[in-house]
């Protein structure tokens, strides 16, 4: 991964830490109140329960719900590879020059992206999601290709996608761990906060077209969480607010 000194600076330093946006939206007669938090760009081999401790914790209210990027998440854990290390196999090569790219980037239409999804889940598997693909796609049927290969490929982000460097010449891996990484953060809250805090904590795949939880804390209702979340608060593009705060509106 690059070096810190190789990241250009935010345009507002000044504004880290801080919410520098706030949304509201109404799910099933609820109101809530989504809170964009500005960060640092999150780097390979920084622990991200500490991160986002620090940003949190000064905003945190009493049954607030904290949801983090997936992307910042596999940062942190050194799962976005720069494309220049990626060597496609000529199976990636074919099987990508068949995708379409999607609205907000490349998907798996690169030969980097689609290398790594075999890596992810294995060539036998790959094959028959694009098999499945190739047959139900003539009876008009869409989205099959990512169901069965999974939400580990789903989760892929692709290099040049509208994302904060160096994630922009990255394919970024869907992270690992999550559940344990919500829970974890959690306690840690409550060891700040009293131990009967109540806080709950989510990392979330989210782009414009959809949304999807990849980890939680075990109070959360991941469902109705994808459909708060599901116009994409965060935002699709180098904002640096990969953490959010989710409070609902009495």
């Amino acid at each position: 991964m690059p070096k810190r000194a190789d990241i250009p600076p935010p345009q507002d330093p000044q504004l880290r830490g801080q919410i520098v946006k706030r949304s509201v939206v109404e799910v099933d007669e609820q109101r809530w109140e989504r809170l964009n938090i500005r960060t640092h760009v999150i780097l390979a081999g920084e622990d991200i329960v500490e991160v986002v401790l620090f940003y949190t914790l000064p905003h945190l209210q009493p049954d607030d719900l904290i949801f983090i990027s997936e992307k910042a998440v596999a940062g942190s854990q050194g799962r976005a590879i720069p494309v220049k290390e990626i060597q496609p196999g000529r199976l990636a090569r074919f099987l990508s020059s068949k995708v379409r790219p999607v609205p907000w980037g490349y998907g798996l239409s690169k030969p980097e992206t689609m290398e790594m999804a075999i890596r992810e889940v294995g060539t036998w598997r790959i094959l028959l999601a694009a098999g499945v693909h190739a047959v139900t796609r003539l009876f008009g049927r869409k989205g099959d290709f990512y169901r069965i290969a999974g939400q580990r490929v789903t989760s892929i982000d692709g290099p040049d996608e509208p994302t904060a460097p160096p994630y922009d010449q990255c394919v970024t891996l869907m992270p690992l761990h999550s559940d344990e990484i919500c829970a974890e953060l959690v306690q840690r809250i409550r060891r700040w906060k009293g131990p009967h805090f109540p806080v709950e904590a989510a990392i979330v795949d989210i782009n414009d077209l959809g949304s999807a939880v990849l980890g939680a804390s075990p109070g959360v209702h991941r469902k109705k969480l994808a459909q708060i979340l599901s116009d994409n608060p965060l935002g699709q593009g180098p904002y640096i607010t990969p953490i959010g705060i989710l409070r609902r509106i009495p």
